[in-house]
């Protein structure tokens, strides 16, 4: 399957990462400006657990 990368709807500029979850296993993060780079494989336990952690610290 390949991914379907996207990045935030709050990008404002080209320094940040792109994210990938259509595979249900893995969440895959890169870098938007070496996209060829590496993958960083995340399980969704713990991406979601980061996504809540940072949506709490920007309240």
């Amino acid at each position: 399957m390949e991914p379907n990368w996207h990045t935030s709807s709050y990008t404002k500029s080209e320094n940040c990462v792109e994210v990938a979850d259509s595979d249900p296993k893995a969440i895959k993060v890169r870098d938007s400006k070496r996209q060829a780079g590496a993958i960083i494989d995340v399980s969704p336990g713990a991406w979601g657990a980061f996504v809540e952690h940072v949506a709490k610290s920007g309240e």
